[in-house]
């Protein structure tokens, strides 16, 4: 009888855990049709990053069966254990939380693309520690355009400084910009802020900068953000669901 229990209880767990996944499929695919739609109406490819952190190793690979290839992770930690155990993909790791310093090399060792740098000093670590066998590290300089005291990035009017110090180093690859737009903002002060947002990319152009990234847009406002110039749009709980708060 004790062995029975142990039989239900198992096929019971797996059913609960194939619901789960296919409930993640659908979400997933529902993002994916939507911001393919999104870009084909705006005329540029846009980069869906699934925004995974908080999530286990088993729903990013879930995902990436499924077709995703391009995940986000903001804890540095949290992200070394999930690449560990996802090591046998080819899954491209977007960094989009701050950096510390003492973080630095593995980013800059096993990154893909870091969208949050903000002050020089960053960057050049990370060119530093970039091994030269792998291909420059793609970067994004981040923008407060909110001009929120609580948030990271740089004033706009800062933007350009950096962005020709960051060009000039030689493991990096200056890709664009990133912003994270005020949380309570209307939908004018959205279009407000992206906006801007382009603006400072075409002015990085200006100046001879070869910049084509704009990472711009969550899952409460990435159709804004791609009718204003996002390239890549950064997605998480439309995906998968609301996160548990971290400890």
């Amino acid at each position: 009888m004790r062995r029975l229990f142990r039989i239900v209880c198992f096929f019971v767990h797996r059913q609960k855990e194939n619901t789960m996944s296919e409930q993640l499929i659908r979400q997933w695919q529902q993002v994916h049709t939507q911001v393919a739609s999104l870009s084909e109406q705006a005329a540029r490819p846009v980069t869906l990053i699934a925004v995974s952190k908080t999530f286990p190793p088993e729903d990013i690979r879930t995902l990436h069966t499924a077709g995703q290839r391009d995940f986000g992770e903001n804890y540095i930690q949290e992200w070394q254990d999930k690449q560990t155990a996802l090591a046998d993909t080819d899954i491209i790791w977007h960094i989009i939380g701050h950096i510390q310093s003492n973080k630095s090399r593995v980013v800059a060792e096993n990154a893909h693309w870091v969208h949050t740098v903000d002050r020089e000093k960053i960057a050049r670590r990370l060119s530093e520690q970039r091994p030269p066998h792998l291909p420059p590290l793609n970067v994004c300089i981040e923008v407060n355009i909110g001009a929120e005291a609580q948030k990271h990035g740089i004033a706009p009017e800062a933007v350009l400084s950096l962005a020709q110090t960051v060009a000039a180093l030689p493991h990096l690859r200056l890709r664009g910009l990133m912003c994270v737009a005020r949380a309570d903002s209307t939908e004018a002060e959205l279009t407000q802020q992206f906006t801007t947002m382009q603006q400072l990319l075409c002015q990085l152009q200006a100046a001879g900068l070869d910049t084509d990234v704009l990472s711009m847009g969550m899952s409460a406002d990435m159709d804004t953000a791609i009718a204003c110039g996002a390239t890549h749009v950064r997605v998480g709980s439309a995906i998968f669901g609301h996160r548990a708060p971290k400890e």
